[in-house]
């Protein structure tokens, strides 16, 4: 298998996270990265808000061969970074080696909840 699927850099334009409303079954975003490779990768987040600058996250490691859904209502303590709830903003990932990223929003203000997905954007 090729090893070398995926980007080092990604975009995702649209993130938001909505209100909790079900609590059994909370809004929330994830981003879910891939990583195909037989080494680790060393991930970093880029927020950016539409009226403040721009916040980094703290770097996380994505195990070779797995998966991880980076769950942003729980970001401060999985990335050391608060998003607030109904605040628009856009995401950058880095990796030092290739990955896919996915992005995924759950909606559950209403009982027809909506849940949308996306890939990222990828630059490189």
């Amino acid at each position: 298998m090729n090893k070398e699927i995926g980007a080092k850099i990604w975009l995702i334009p649209d993130a938001y996270l909505p209100e909790i409303g079900d609590p059994n079954l909370p809004s929330h975003e994830s981003t879910c990265i891939l990583n195909v490779n037989d080494k680790p990768a060393k991930v970093k987040f880029t927020f950016y808000f539409e009226d403040r600058d721009p916040i980094e996250s703290k770097e996380i490691i994505v195990l070779p061969e797995r998966t991880w859904h980076v769950r942003l209502d729980k970001s401060e303590e999985i990335l050391g970074v608060k998003l607030e709830r109904n605040v628009p903003f856009a995401i950058k990932v880095e990796s030092d080696v290739k990955i896919v990223v996915q992005h995924s929003r759950l909606d559950t203000r209403q009982p027809n909840l909506s849940y949308m997905t996306a890939i990222a954007w990828n630059v490189d």
